[in-house]
C-alpha cells in the first residue's frame, strides 16, 4: 500500500529543544543559576536560618565538639539558602511553583508580612510592622509554627516545600572533603573507605576500560564528541547514519544533526526498556536505546546522596503531586529505576494475575508464557531469598511482626545474600545489585546489535499515514541532546519511559486515546519511626539505621471489610539517608529538629504500602487525591506499623505528622500507649498534616482488550499507531500491590518476544 511520506501530527506543533547535558566520568557537576530576586533571597535566608539556626548546646548531656560544632551551624553560616535557592531555580518543576516566589517576595514587603505572619509582624515602632527578615527569631519561629498547621492549604504547602528543600540540602551538602557538618554528630558514614579498597582493585588491573567504567562502556555513545566520530562509532556497530537536511516525513523535525538508522528504537533503559532492548539485540536485530538520564559508571559513584539524587533520580528527588500531598521518587538514569531501588524482586502475587487475566480478559497473564517470563527475569537477576546478616530496619521490622503474631518471609532480592548494603538507593558501587545495566543492557552490548544514547530527551514518536486511511505507523523517535535535534528511523519504537513520562511523550506526538495519561496509581505509603538507643543489648551498638540489605522482610495487613486485595497493605522499610530522613521528619522549633536528628542513626523506620484503589492524572503535572476508602486503608496500616515498632521493644515512637508528637513507651501506660497509637493512626491524611511518599508510579497508559477502556492493546501496541509499542509500569491494568521490578520485567520481556516477531515479518 503506497503512503504518504508525511506525519500526521498536528500542524501547529513546535519542537522545545531541551537543554540536557551528558555527563560521563570525569566532567564537572554543573552549577545551577540562582534566579530569586535579591529581596526573595532576604526572606529565603530568614527563613532557612529559622529552620536550621545557630543554637547553643552546652544544655545537652555529653556535649562532644562533633555535637556542639553541629548545633551551633546554622543554615546560613554553611551556603544553604544560596544552594536551596539554586535547587528551586533548576530542579523545581512543580505546577505551584509559584507560590514558593510569591510567598518570597511577599515576606520582603511590610504588607506581605502582615498578611502571611500577623500579628507576630507588629511592633510599637514606625512603620509599625516589620518584615519577616527582620522579626526576632522566636517569632520567626511561631511564624513557621502556624504556617504548618494552617487553615490555608497554600501556605502550608508553602511551609512543606521550604522544610523539604532546606532540610534536604543542609543535610546533604558537602565541603571540598566531601563531608558534612551535621554527619558525625547524627551517627553517619558514607562508605568511601570500604570501597577504596575495591576501586585499587580495578586500578591495579587497567588493561580494559570496561573495568574501570563499567560492562556498558563500550555501548555508550558520547553526543558530546565531534559529529564525525559519532557517526563512525554507530556505522561501526551497523547502524545506517545519514547526515541530509530537511524535513523528516513532513513532521515539525526539520534538519536533524544526524539521523541514524536501525530495527527498533527504545526510548527508556529501567526495568521495561532495557530488557525489550536486550530480548530485541539478543534476537539479532539492531537497537539504540535512547536515555533521558545519564551514565554513571560504578567505580565513579560517589554514594553521595545529594549528588546522587540530582544525578540519578527524577527532577532530583524533588518531585511531589500537584498538592504535594505525595513526594514521588522515580529514576532518571541509565537502568532506570532498577539502578536506585532497594532490590525487591517479588513476582506478580497471584491473586493479582487471576484478576487481570480473568476480569480484564488479558489472556497473557494466565498464561504459562506469563509464568516462564517470570522464572526468566528473575534468573537473569540473579534473584535469591535470605541473606547472611539482617539489618537493623529490617531485624526490627521482623521481631515486631513475630512478638505480635504477624506473618513475616523473606523478601527475595535481585543481589548475592551477602550484599549487606544499604546505599543502593544511591546506585551499587560494586554491581552486585542486577538491575539492567548490570543483565539485559549488558546482553544489549555483549550481542554487538546495540547501543545507548545518554542524556536524550525524546521530543516526539514520527509515524506516517496510509494514504486515504487513517491508519498509522510509527517510523521512529526524534530526540534533543543540548541544542542539537536528532532523529532515529526505525522499523518498531518502543516507548518506556515509565509511567510519569511516558504520556506526555504520547500525548506529544499527537496520540489522542484518552486513556494516555489516566487512571495513574502511585502506591500510597506512610511511615512510623521507633528509636532504639545504642546503649541498648538490641539491635547490637555497632547497627544503623541506613547500613544492611533495605528490603528483607515484610509482612501484610489485611482489610476484612474488603473483598478483594484492595486495602491490604503490604509492611516493608524503606532506606532513608540523612537528607530524606530529615525532610520527611516533623519540625516544631530548630532546636527540636536538630535533636531529633542526633537519634538518626538508631532511628528505624517501617511503612505501610497501599494497593491503591483510587486513581491519578500524570501529564503537564500529576494529579492525584487519595481516596477515602484508600486513606482509611493506610490508617489501618499507620495502626499496624506503630504497634510493629512498639512489639519491637522502640523506646520512644511517632509518626510525620505535622505536629510532631512522640511517645516514650517505656514511661507511658498502656492506655496511653493506646490512645496515642489510636490519634495518630486516625489523622487525616489528606490535609498535609503527614507525609505521603510513592516509589512506585503504574496504570497511565494501560493494557486492555478495548480502546475505550485502555491505551494499548494485549501486545502492548498503542491502538492510535501500529508498530509504536509501550513497555513500562504505565501499561499495568492496576496497581499491582507489591514491589514492581519483577512483574515489569516480565510484562516487557513478553512484549519483546511479540516485537520480536513483527520484525521476523517485516524482513
Amino acid at each position: 500500500m503506497e503512503t504518504e511520506k508525511k506525519s500526521c501530527l498536528r500542524k501547529d506543533s513546535t519542537v522545545t529543544k531541551v537543554n540536557v547535558s551528558l555527563r560521563l566520568e570525569d566532567e564537572r557537576k554543573p552549577v545551577y543559576a540562582n534566579s530569586l530576586t535579591d529581596r526573595e533571597m532576604e526572606s529565603l535566608v530568614a527563613i532557612c536560618d529559622t529552620l536550621i539556626s545557630s543554637i547553643d548546646g552546652s544544655e545537652t548531656e555529653h556535649l562532644d565538639d562533633g555535637v556542639a560544632g553541629y548545633y551551633s551551624a546554622s543554615a546560613s553560616q554553611n551556603g544553604t539558602p544560596d544552594r536551596v535557592a539554586r535547587l528551586m531555580s533548576a530542579r523545581v518543576n512543580h505546577p505551584k511553583k509559584w507560590i514558593l516566589r510569591a510567598g518570597l517576595w511577599a515576606l520582603s514587603t511590610w504588607i506581605g508580612s502582615l498578611v502571611l505572619c500577623g500579628r507576630r509582624s507588629f511592633t510599637g515602632e514606625f512603620p509599625y510592622f516589620r518584615r519577616f527578615c527582620c522579626l526576632p527569631e522566636k517569632q520567626r519561629e511561631e511564624t513557621i509554627l502556624n504556617w504548618a498547621s494552617s487553615y490555608f492549604s497554600l501556605l502550608r504547602m508553602f511551609f512543606r516545600s521550604i522544610k523539604l528543600i532546606t532540610a534536604l540540602v543542609f543535610f546533604t551538602q558537602v565541603d571540598e572533603k566531601g563531608k558534612n557538618v551535621a554527619w558525625k554528630a547524627i551517627g553517619y558514614n558514607v562508605p568511601s573507605a570500604d570501597h577504596s579498597a575495591h576501586e585499587e582493585e580495578l586500578n591495579e588491573k587497567m588493561k580494559k576500560p570496561e573495568e574501570i567504567f563499567g560492562p556498558l562502556y563500550n555501548g555508550i555513545i558520547d553526543l558530546r564528541n565531534p559529529r564525525e566520530a559519532v557517526s563512525k562509532k554507530l556505522a561501526g556497530q551497523g547502524f545506517t547514519v545519514s547526515t541530509q537536511k530537511g524535513n523528516k516525513n513532513g513532521s515539525s523535525i526539520s534538519d536533524p544533526e544526524i539521523t541514524i538508522r536501525c530495527d527498533a528504537v527504545v526510548v527508556g533503559s529501567g526495568s521495561g526498556g532495557g530488557v525489550v532492548a536486550g530480548v530485541l539485540a539478543k534476537a539479532g536485530y539492531k537497537v539504540l536505546v535512547v536515555e533521558k538520564g545519564n551514565y554513571y559508571a560504578r567505580s565513579k559513584l560517589s554514594l553521595l546522596e545529594g549528588q546522587a539524587m540530582d544525578d540519578m533520580y527524577l527532577s532530583g528527588g524533588l518531585l511531589a503531586t500537584s498538592d504535594t500531598n505525595v513526594v514521588v521518587l522515580a529514576g532518571s538514569t541509565v537502568g532506570g529505576g532498577s539502578t536506585i531501588n532497594w532490590s525487591a524482586s517479588i513476582k506478580t502475587p497471584e491473586h493479582v494475575t487471576k484478576e487481570w487475566a480473568e476480569k480484564l480478559e488479558l489472556e497473557m497473564f494466565g498464561s504459562d508464557l506469563y509464568r516462564e517470563s517470570m522464572d526468566v527475569v528473575c534468573k537473569r537477576m540473579g534473584v535469591q531469598c535470605g541473606f547472611v546478616e539482617e539489618g537493623f530496619n529490617n531485624e526490627i521490622l521482623r521481631k515486631g511482626c513475630e512478638e505480635l503474631g504477624l506473618p513475616v518471609k523473606d523478601i527475595p532480592r535481585n543481589s548475592s545474600s551477602d550484599h549487606y548494603c544499604g546505599f543502593c538507593c544511591l546506585g551499587c558501587k560494586k554491581g552486585q545489585k542486577q538491575g539492567t545495566s548490570e543483565t539485559w543492557l549488558v546482553d544489549l552490548v555483549e550481542s554487538g546489535n546495540g547501543l545507548i544514547l545518554p542524556g536524550c530527551e525524546a521530543l516526539e514518536v514520527l509515524y506516517e499515514c496510509e494514504q486515504g486511511k487513517k491508519k498509522k505507523t510509527a517510523t521512529g523517535v526524534a530526540f534533543a541532546f543540548g541544542e542539537k535535534i536528532y532523529v532515529v528511523e526505525s522499523k518498531v519504537s518502543i516507548v518506556a519511559c515509565g509511567a510519569l513520562r511516558t504520556p506526555p511523550l504520547l500525548k506529544r506526538s499527537g496520540l489522542k486515546n484518552r486513556h494516555i495519561g489516566r487512571n495513574l496509581c502511585l502506591h500510597p505509603v506512610v511511615m512510623a519511626w521507633g528509636w532504639f538507643p545504642d546503649e541498648e543489648m538490641w539491635p547490637e551498638k555497632k547497627k544503623k539505621s541506613y547500613e544492611g540489605g533495605i528490603m528483607t522482610a515484610m509482612s501484610s495487613v489485611v482489610n476484612e471489610q474488603t473483598q478483594s486485595s484492595y486495602g491490604e497493605s503490604v509492611i516493608q522499610t524503606p532506606s532513608l539517608h540523612p537528607g530524606m530522613f530529615s525532610g520527611l521528619i516533623s519540625w516544631r522549633s530548630s532546636k527540636d529538629f536538630k535533636t531529633r536528628m542526633l537519634k538518626f542513626s538508631r532511628t528505624a523506620h517501617v511503612f505501610a504500602l497501599l494497593r491503591d484503589k483510587g486513581t491519578g492524572v500524570s501529564e503537564s503535572c500529576i494529579d492525584y487525591n487519595l481516596q477515602e476508602e484508600d486513606e482509611v486503608s493506610l490508617q489501618k496500616g499507620l495502626e499496624s506499623v506503630l504497634k510493629i515498632q512498639i512489639a519491637a521493644g522502640a523506646e520512644e515512637i511517632g509518626t510525620h505528622d505535622s505536629e510532631g508528637k512522640s511517645l516514650n513507651v517505656r514511661t507511658a501506660s498502656k492506655e496511653e500507649i493506646d490512645r496515642f497509637v489510636k490519634e495518630e493512626s486516625s489523622k487525616e491524611l489528606k490535609s498535609l498534616s503527614g507525609q505521603i511518599c510513592s516509589a512506585h508510579q503504574m496504570g497511565s497508559c494501560r493494557m486492555g482488550i478495548r480502546p475505550e477502556a485502555s491505551a494499548v492493546r494485549p501486545t502492548g501496541e498503542t491502538w492510535e499507531v501500529g508498530g509504536l509499542y509501550v513497555a513500562d509500569t504505565s501499561v499495568f491494568p492496576t496497581a499491582l500491590g507489591v514491589n514492581p521490578m519483577v512483574t515489569v520485567q516480565s510484562i516487557a520481556y513478553c512484549i519483546g518476544l511479540n516485537v520480536v516477531d513483527v520484525l521476523k515479518r517485516k524482513k
